[in-house]
């Protein structure tokens, strides 16, 4: 189903463009920048903590267009179940600051969690935008992949098909889909080399403070 209306798409162009002057401190092939952040049932994670293990960093924002159609048929929640399973540490990260579309506080993050099914480790309330500049997130969804030596081996969208809301197997250009997360587990669990270790983020964008 095509969910993104003329407004939509305009909305998407106005908020890449809006972000494109983020610095990108987080490298492909290089360790991910270390972070210690609070989860939102108040706990503190560092990333030190699954060295070992690989983790994952979804960009969140419930109110976004893009997150909705992720989550809204499962196909967000179907992936983190599938990897969670096989013992990736799977963590949603909102950096909406305070007044700003996409905050919420703790319990209103668990909230929505548990009203999507959601299977994540834990979410992580990041207000003031310090782990989502760190790592340079510019839209929501926008993925990072670490691998168990904390190496970045992926950094971008989601998927190549932003537009469809159900499993597809073609996008609407005719191309085979393509969801880089799940390709990039894959391919790194089966001792190869990710192919496609970077790709530009689509849909809405980060709510930072400043």
């Amino acid at each position: 189903m095509n969910f993104v209306k003329k407004g939509t798409a305009l909305a998407l162009v106005l908020a890449l463009s809006g972000t494109a002057t983020l610095a990108l401190a987080a490298t492909v092939g290089a360790p991910a920048p270390d972070f210690a952040a609070t989860d939102s049932n108040g706990k503190q994670h560092k990333l030190a903590d699954f060295k070992g293990k690989y983790v994952v960093l979804e960009w969140h924002n419930q109110n976004c267009p893009f997150v909705k159609s992720q989550y809204a048929q499962g196909k967000m929640q179907r992936l983190q179940d599938k990897w969670t399973k096989k013992g990736v540490e799977w963590f949603t990260v909102i950096s909406s600051a305070p007044d700003t579309q996409g905050y919420v506080e703790a319990s209103a993050a668990n909230t929505d969690v548990k009203s999507h099914n959601a299977h994540v480790t834990a979410v992580f309330l990041d207000p003031k935008g310090d782990l989502g500049h760190a790592y340079g997130a510019k839209t929501t969804p926008h993925m990072f992949v670490i691998d168990p030596k904390g190496v970045l081996i992926y950094d971008g969208a989601i998927d190549n098909a932003p537009r469809e809301d159900g499993d597809v197997t073609k996008t609407q250009a005719g191309e085979e889909f393509v969801n880089y997360v799940n390709r990039a587990l894959t391919e790194s669990m089966a001792g190869k080399k990710v192919s496609i270790s970077s790709t530009p983020p689509y849909g809405c964008g980060v709510k930072y403070k400043d």
